[in-house]
């Protein structure tokens, strides 16, 4: 009885707790959302898949139909590490997370997300970390096939590494737009069109043949074609070994991709939070 009494007496003088609930730190927030995003791609793999079909697709379809011819008229020229950096492009632009970001606009979890304490900026963030985890995985494929097709880097092992990172920051600096569209019209079939603006970067540059061999009005877009310049970039691992003048010319051609990409994606974002 006196210990039920001293127990109850105890209980009824406990002061409130000075625990508080506390901001999660920023790094946190990004690693949070881009989990999420990673772990919902098993459930949504069609959008990885398609891309790197293709990517192998041409790759191998192109090699088959204008190796022979490309290589009889240009002495010593290795065709297949040239359309290496070709498919790798085809693989990884416009792989991101921005239409399951739609959808989450679509069914409210986005508004809902506003609600916590989460970073604003932490939620573009964290799907952008989860689109270079993507992009550097769909290379893979690419590049074995490559080396199974007979492929060699000349910048060797640390080259190929390289290679994969200015491929997954490409498709960073591409995914922006896509981001964009997806917040400012929340429309899933605007944001699948984004992969359509790249078709112009693609083609109007050496994507199928050295630079050399253009001429009239296509040469003259392709040396304002920030692809062409990472084309080389991708090529001089393939294919000369570590040329710092082509590596530097390709992370400035992402730059400026990245750099208009990113100000209308921002630009969105901070619209989409004043309709909140």
């Amino acid at each position: 009885m006196i210990a039920t009494l001293r127990t109850t007496t105890h209980v009824g003088s406990l002061q409130p707790s000075s625990i508080r609930p506390r901001q999660a730190g920023f790094v946190r927030d990004v690693a949070a959302i881009a989990g999420r995003a990673l772990r919902a791609i098993p459930r949504d793999m069609t959008a990885v898949i398609p891309p790197v079909f293709i990517a192998l697709f041409f790759f191998v379809v192109n090699i088959a139909t204008l190796q022979r011819l490309t290589e009889r008229n240009i002495a010593g020229f290795d065709f297949k590490a040239f359309m290496m950096a070709t498919a790798i492009l085809l693989g990884v632009t416009g792989v991101s997370r921005a239409p399951a970001l739609v959808l989450d606009v679509e069914n409210g979890y986005f508004d809902r997300l506003l609600l916590t304490p989460v970073r604003r900026l932490a939620i573009l963030l964290g799907h952008m970390l989860a689109d270079v985890a993507v992009a550097g995985a769909l290379t893979l494929p690419i590049v074995v096939l490559g080396l199974v097709l007979g492929v060699h880097f000349a910048a060797g092992p640390l080259g190929v590494l390289v290679f994969v990172l200015l491929a997954a920051l490409w498709s960073l600096a591409f995914a922006g737009f896509g981001y964009a569209i997806a917040l400012k019209t929340g429309n899933p079939a605007a944001v699948n069109s984004a992969f359509l603006l790249f078709f112009p970067f693609l083609f109007l540059t050496s994507s199928y043949v050295p630079r050399s061999q253009l001429n009239g009005w296509l040469d003259t877009v392709a040396a304002w074609n920030p692809v062409t310049y990472l084309l080389d970039g991708l090529r001089s691992l393939t294919m000369r070994g570590w040329r710092w003048d082509d590596l530097g010319q390709a992370l400035i051609a992402i730059a400026v991709v990245a750099l208009v990409s990113m100000s209308l994606c921002f630009g969105a974002l901070r619209s989409r939070l004043r309709q909140v």
